[in-house]
């Protein structure tokens, strides 16, 4: 019996890896495509969008999907070798997560601080 579960896992969740990888993948090229016409409407045609907190926001939600596939591939580890890299690659991740969620508060602080500028004028 368990020795069915676990052909069935290592049959199952390359599949299940590829599929987040593949959602991680589709969140970067979307966000990088929103970020760059928003990119052109705020340089060429004088718009407003806040570029750092839309891309950064994608790309947080792209390592997250990322993060979840290695998480599940440790599931499939034989080797210290495999584990350690694996390790590495988490804790990289973790690290750029992390950074996006300070660019993240930075944006949204900026956001905040603009619009009571404006208010403000209003006024």
């Amino acid at each position: 019996m368990n020795n069915v579960i676990n052909n069935a896992i290592e049959t199952v969740l390359p599949y299940i890896i590829s599929v987040l990888e593949i959602m991680g993948i589709l969140i970067v090229a979307f966000s990088g495509v929103r970020a760059f016409m928003q990119y052109i409407g705020n340089t060429f045609f004088k718009k407003h969008y806040d570029l750092q907190f839309l891309f950064a926001t994608g790309l947080a939600t792209a390592l997250e999907f990322k993060m979840a596939a290695e998480i599940l591939k440790t599931v499939l580890i034989r080797e210290m070798s495999e584990l350690i890299m694996l390790g590495a690659i988490i804790i990289l991740r973790a690290l750029v997560t992390i950074l996006l969620r300070f660019e993240i508060r930075g944006a949204k602080a900026k956001r905040t601080f603009l619009e009571e500028i404006d208010k403000s004028k209003e006024k």
